[in-house]
């Protein structure tokens, strides 16, 4: 069993060739072994709209293929703008309608702002955990932080029903104690040092948790190899597989991530236990989802 946390479907501007429909992501899943995918909406805030697919597209796309797709619902904490906005009715209604997460965050917010903590607070309180995207770019997209996190490990503190799984160059970057101050929004060479936020993080609080998709989580877990190792035994109760695809030409993103996968159990780098919890049975756990 496989389990992707981390899916698109959408049209992809500028090149408006790069859609993704629901079948073209259910024939990639076929050709790379993916049992079920999550597929999560980003153009409910401006800074997602780079790719055509809200709430509503996720829904009825996994409606189609109820045993293959989870959707996940997004809101733009900023709805309202107020930080006692009221978002219940919203997400009563999607939970009722078979959403599992709220994602892909990227706001470029503060990760603390008072709106976050409003929306975090109240998706925690409907079970529903909070994927986000963190960048340190001046433009584009992500959730923003200092070095060390320590705006994410104040959300972390006063959100405590709430889980969050991380994801970004940003988070992944700080794997590492020693984090360059030009490339924190990319992908960092070298040795992983100690002391990095994301581990500290991940020790302390039980809330933190993690997918490894995309380039930014491959990169983390492959630059010091030996690292990336111990970390995902050690953390392998908190961290799920993912591919982050979002285009209809973008295979090499899934190669990375399936490459990593079948090399970490073919060479017996981690136990059958660990790779089964990084494979499916975390997701399976946090989403509550009926697979088998």
């Amino acid at each position: 069993m496989l389990i992707d946390v981390h899916g698109h479907i959408g049209r992809v501007l500028p090149d408006r060739r790069e859609f993704v429909d629901v079948t073209n992501l259910i024939a990639k899943m076929d050709a790379w072994d993916i049992d079920v995918t999550c597929i999560l909406p980003l153009s409910e805030h401006p800074e997602g709209a780079y790719l055509e697919c809200n709430t509503e597209d996720v829904i009825a796309a996994c409606a189609r293929y109820a045993d293959r797709l989870i959707p996940f619902c997004l809101i733009d904490p900023r709805y309202g703008n107020r930080a006692d906005m009221d978002f219940s009715h919203l997400l009563e209604e999607y939970t009722a309608r078979g959403c599992k997460g709220l994602g892909e965050l990227l706001p470029k917010m503060d990760f603390d702002d008072p709106r976050c903590l409003n929306l975090y607070r109240q998706a925690g309180k409907f079970g529903l955990p909070v994927l986000f995207d963190m960048q340190d770019s001046a433009t584009g997209y992500g959730l923003r932080d200092h070095f060390g996190l320590p705006r994410m490990e104040r959300a972390l503190n006063l959100c405590p029903e709430t889980v969050f799984i991380g994801h970004g160059p940003t988070f992944w970057a700080e794997i590492s104690g020693e984090v360059p101050r030009d490339n924190r929004s990319s992908y960092p060479e070298g040795p992983v040092a100690p002391g990095g936020a994301v581990p500290r993080l991940m020790r302390k609080y039980p809330n933190l948790q993690a997918d490894i998709s995309a380039g930014s989580g491959h990169n983390a877990l492959t630059r010091d190899p030996n690292f990336g190792v111990e970390f995902l035994d050690e953390f392998q109760d908190k961290l799920m597989f993912g591919t982050d695809s979002c285009k209809r030409s973008d295979v090499h993103i899934i190669w990375m991530t399936v490459d990593l996968i079948g090399d970490l159990r073919a060479n017996r780098k981690l136990s059958t236990d660990a790779l089964d919890k990084l494979e499916w049975r975390n997701a399976t756990e946090l989403l509550r989802l009926n697979v088998s």
